[in-house]
């Protein structure tokens, strides 16, 4: 989606008007995503993953990445999808990674690990100190229900429960991810943190390090479905109005690089989503340095305002409140 599609000042007006220029400053964080499939199909996925879904990266991308990864070793290597753990090189990636000296993040949607075949995963990623960041959209199982089918906060209980048994939420780091379930910004993020905490420990005995707050991007699935509702302009608008500058520091397109399961590279996965090429031209991982990205401009669009509205959001969660 551009910024003429929407009746709104375009997102580089809102920047002029903040007095600031949105550059690229020094990687922090290689996201991969290593596939479009996934075993749920959610109606925020901004990827628009499910389990129909056959783009994976195969085993020469797969070997150029770990490649670079060992030669440039950037600070973290943040792997996503889809489900993740579905491609062949999902534990290949983390161990390269692990390997090189990085710190390594799954974005893991919980139901992968109550996956007939997937038995053993909980104990890798304990193995590998993998940080987990799992998706739980709310800790009331009918708001889970709407947005993620029927049985999915069943299983993601389960799940959780099995990553606190080898020690993530106490030993090692689990961060949980709200999405609100309509058109509509995040609650403050300290204050659903305590919510959750209390819901989840004492409804179920689970112990969690801390959760991001996400906004739901108007892209994709999501998209699709407020428009089908009639409540794409409104979200957009209410987007819009709720621009706050001091989130624009710390937008995690300016130190994350985001590589598609072709080894292409955009500013963030929203972006790629949306096909908006990093430095406005089609380029893979492996022909370029980290050194190469600081100070470059960052391909914008009207779908940047989710993440300036309000607390401000990231895939780490709000900017600020």
């Amino acid at each position: 989606m551009s910024d003429s599609e929407v009746s709104a000042p375009g997102f580089q007006n809102a920047l002029a008007g903040a007095g600031f220029s949105l550059g690229r400053v020094p990687l922090q964080t290689l996201q991969v995503n290593v596939g479009r499939r996934c075993n749920q199909a959610c109606r925020h996925c901004h990827v628009e993953a499910a389990p129909w879904r056959t783009e994976m990266m195969d085993a020469a991308t797969y070997a150029l990445i770990a490649a670079w990864i060992e030669r440039h070793r950037p600070p973290v290597v943040d792997i996503t999808g889809g489900a993740p753990e579905l491609s062949e090189w999902f534990r290949p990636l983390v161990e390269v990674s692990r390997s090189a000296g990085c710190r390594v993040i799954d974005r893991n949607n919980l139901t992968i690990l109550t996956e007939p075949g997937f038995e053993d995963l909980p104990g890798f990623l304990s193995e590998h100190a993998v940080e987990v960041i799992a998706s739980l959209p709310c800790y009331s199982v009918e708001n889970v229900r709407r947005q993620r089918g029927n049985g999915v906060f069943e299983r993601s209980i389960e799940g959780l429960r099995l990553l606190n048994a080898v020690g993530y939420g106490t030993r090692l780091p689990l961060h949980l991810v709200y999405n609100p379930v309509g058109p509509t910004l995040p609650g403050p993020q300290a204050e659903l943190e305590a919510d959750y905490r209390e819901a989840l420990r004492t409804n179920f005995g689970i112990e969690f390090t801390g959760l991001y707050t996400i906004t739901n991007q108007p892209i994709a699935r999501f998209a699709e479905d407020l428009r089908n509702r009639g409540e794409l302009e409104a979200y957009q608008e209410l987007l819009v109005s709720s621009f706050n500058p001091s989130t624009l520091e710390g937008l995690m397109c300016r130190s994350t690089l985001s590589v598609g399961y072709r080894g292409e590279i955009y500013d963030c996965d929203f972006n790629q989503m949306l096909g908006l090429d990093a430095g406005g031209e089609p380029r893979r991982l492996w022909e370029i340095t980290p050194e190469e990205l600081v100070g470059r401009s960052i391909a914008t669009g009207s779908h940047c305002f989710a993440c300036t509205a309000g607390g401000g959001s990231s895939c780490t969660g709000a900017l600020g409140e």
